[in-house]
């Protein structure tokens, strides 16, 4: 049992408690109170008296690669200016295509690194590899199971090489569903397609019938710019989502990346298909995909989480832009309050990934928290906490940060990955996977 006393406990993002405490037996929070009345009720237990800093829910990144942090800085020496070039002319031919088991066990404990010290617990990850080996998701899982984070993990399934290479990468989707739910309490998985321009109707078909058959969900990218629109408009006469929809492919149980280009009609059809929708802020300005629709995604009911995309994996950068840009966009500085970012970051996080046991400190929730130190410049109040979080924060911030109640990061410290190690690792196959 375990005993951690903070100066603000925030359950939520509409609950928050001072000078309290959360205790923790296992994996589990099993009860939060005073400061004063915690060791009263439990004496004799191991307490980390943290009163002078925050407690609350670990960030969960609904939408990344973890493969993509070896694209940084890749000298590729091609230009492009649109979606479409950024794909054709860049992405695939040099990244994609060239991704294999080494690649992606390197970029699993680095990325990982990375996501750990902003406070991510979990996330979702689409591995875009469509030649790497057999079992590669699996190993995937093994690493991330071994440093103890909760995934999502899965392998994104299309058409683009051929119809074979796509029932190949649904069916290492399969291999790690199945494999997840024999031997790891923290990795899962979700069947994966690309986009209505690289998928047939047959192909997207398929994808959810295999889905159903096991009873997994599904992720695709939707609308990421003006390019998968303009294909649809052409090519069906219809716009994604409602092609989507009229093939019977949208509900509860899809999870939908981007949606950049949808419209109002688009929109109130996700919402009533109960579609789950990431946002990615800034990968979708490294692109040039525009400005998602977030503040009226949110407005019409849908329940939208935040991802990094594997562009940068520092949450606090993502939770700042995700409350600056719309601002800008909208020209309306009342919109993305910074309560409703946060929101976006824990429990609506939790809840794209199917996670009913996380995303909220409260009791029998697990116990996945951040305890972050008050280094703001300007005194922390109830009124200004998100703010101060949200548009303020800082990784450096962060002590601690556990998972199903074990610490994986301790006054700032890596306690599971070999963070010199890992970082030499990474350098090495970059420099090698750049040779091109």
């Amino acid at each position: 049992m375990l005993i951690i006393k903070g100066k603000y406990l925030i359950s939520s993002s509409e609950d928050i408690y001072i000078d309290h405490s959360l205790i923790v037996e296992g994996e589990n929070v099993i009860d939060i109170l005073s400061n004063s009345e915690a060791e009263k009720k439990y004496p004799n237990v191991k307490v980390v008296d943290k009163s002078d800093s925050i407690i609350m829910p670990g960030f969960i990144n609904a939408h990344m690669h973890q493969y993509g942090i070896l694209s940084r800085g890749i000298p590729a020496n091609v230009e492009f200016k649109d979606f479409e070039g950024f794909l054709w002319d860049y992405w695939w031919p040099f990244i994609e295509n060239r991704i294999g088991l080494k690649e992606v066990k390197v970029t699993t404990k680095a990325s990982a690194m990375e996501l750990i010290e902003s406070g991510v617990i979990g996330f979702c990850d689409t591995l875009e590899a469509p030649k790497t080996e057999e079992g590669t998701l699996i190993e995937q899982g093994k690493i991330l199971e071994e440093i103890g984070m909760k995934a999502v993990l899965s392998l994104e399934s299309c058409e683009r090489i051929s119809y074979d290479n796509g029932i190949k990468c649904l069916e290492e989707n399969e291999s790690l569903i199945n494999w997840s739910r024999k031997n790891s309490k923290n990795i899962s998985g979700i069947m994966c397609t690309h986009t209505t321009f690289t998928c047939s109707d047959k192909f997207l078909k398929l994808a959810q019938e295999r889905a159903r058959e096991i009873d997994a969900p599904w992720q695709f990218h939707l609308s990421e710019s003006i390019y998968e629109v303009n294909h649809c408009l052409k090519d069906y006469g219809r716009r994604p989502v409602n092609y989507l929809d009229d093939l019977g492919l949208l509900d509860n149980n899809v999870l939908a990346s981007q949606c950049v280009k949808v419209n109002e009609n688009e929109i109130n059809i996700l919402k009533e298909k109960g579609v789950k929708v990431v946002h990615m802020p800034l990968s979708n300005c490294e692109v040039g995909g525009g400005f998602a629709p977030i503040p009226e995604l949110l407005k019409a009911g849908v329940e939208v989480a935040l991802g990094t995309d594997g562009y940068i994996n520092d949450f606090f950068t993502v939770m700042k832009a995700a409350f600056l840009l719309h601002k800008a966009s909208k020209e309306d500085a009342s919109v993305m309050p910074a309560s409703t970012v946060f929101r976006m970051a824990t429990e609506y996080g939790a809840k794209a990934l199917g996670w009913n046991d996380t995303g909220r400190l409260m009791v029998g929730n697990r116990a996945d928290f951040i305890i972050m130190e008050d280094g703001f410049k300007t005194p922390v109040t109830l009124d200004n906490i998100f703010d101060q979080i949200v548009v303020h924060g800082q990784k450096e911030f962060i002590h601690s940060v556990y998972i199903n109640g074990k610490s994986v990061l301790e006054d700032g410290k890596l306690k599971v990955i070999n963070k010199e190690e890992v970082s030499r690792e990474m350098r090495a196959v970059a420099e090698e996977f750049w040779k091109f």
